[in-house]
């Protein structure tokens, strides 16, 4: 069975261009023209009945007449690599010269061979004067992010680093607290000899000339030993700190 032609002139022919931004309803307009010296009645159908409003949606036209029909697109987030698969479709046929006038009655009468269509695909489109904007957007939103992520790079490896010298730190006081230690035992040592020796003096009664002569405590090496000690206690400080 061949497909009749369509009778009406339709503009555009192919695509209905729709322009955004699409964060707001946006319209298109088709234009229908019957050149013919009868009377054709028309509806307009779409893939995506719940995104448009078309006004009107169907109607009759005169022999010459002219229809402009309005179509607005509902607001939607707009992704533009995702492919646009919306339609529409102008179905015509000749109507009745008398009878009924009813739209809805006789689109149930007629038969599927009577009909003649045309289809139209949508275009989606953003002005030029956005298209750059939204490049720059998602440049500076990728270098946000990139930054973002060098930032918390450099966070981990600072936290990294941290906790590394801490440990070391920890372990240099420990050695510290431990030489502190036997040092304070050595000087404990050396003072107590030192009370020995001046009891034993105390308690000689005459001075022997042949006597082995009295071993004294190292004097000089008791005050490097207090330095010492000193230091590793601003070192040990400093490290706590």
């Amino acid at each position: 069975m061949l497909k009749q032609e369509q009778v009406l002139q339709i503009e555009p022919q192919n695509e209905l261009k729709f322009v955004g931004p699409f964060n707001q309803p946006v319209s298109s307009y088709m234009k229908l023209y019957n050149p013919t010296d009868k009377k054709v009645m028309f509806k307009i159908k779409t893939t995506a009945p719940k995104k448009y409003c078309v006004r009107p949606n169907s109607g009759i036209l005169l022999a010459g007449e002219k229809a402009q029909i309005a179509i607005c697109l509902q607001p939607f987030h707009y992704d533009p690599t995702e492919k646009n698969k919306h339609k529409f479709m102008v179905q015509t046929v000749f109507a009745p010269e008398t009878g009924d006038t009813n739209l809805e009655i006789l689109w149930k009468e007629i038969s599927p061979e009577q009909l003649m269509d045309s289809k139209l695909k949508c275009v989606f489109e953003l002005p030029p004067e956005e298209q750059p904007q939204t490049l720059a957007g998602e440049f500076q939103r990728a270098t946000v992010h990139s930054d973002g992520n060098n930032e918390s790079t450099k966070a981990a490896d600072s936290q990294g680093s941290d906790s590394a010298e801490l440990a070391k730190a920890a372990k240099e006081i420990q050695r510290l607290q431990e030489v502190e230690s036997e040092l304070r035992q050595e000087v404990l040592r050396l003072k107590e000899e030192k009370l020995v020796l001046k009891n034993q003096k105390g308690m000689a009664t005459t001075p022997n000339r042949y006597a082995p002569p009295v071993e004294q405590p190292p004097t000089m090496y008791l005050i490097a030993i207090a330095i010492i000690v000193g230091l590793m206690g601003i070192m040990v400080g400093k490290l706590v700190l």
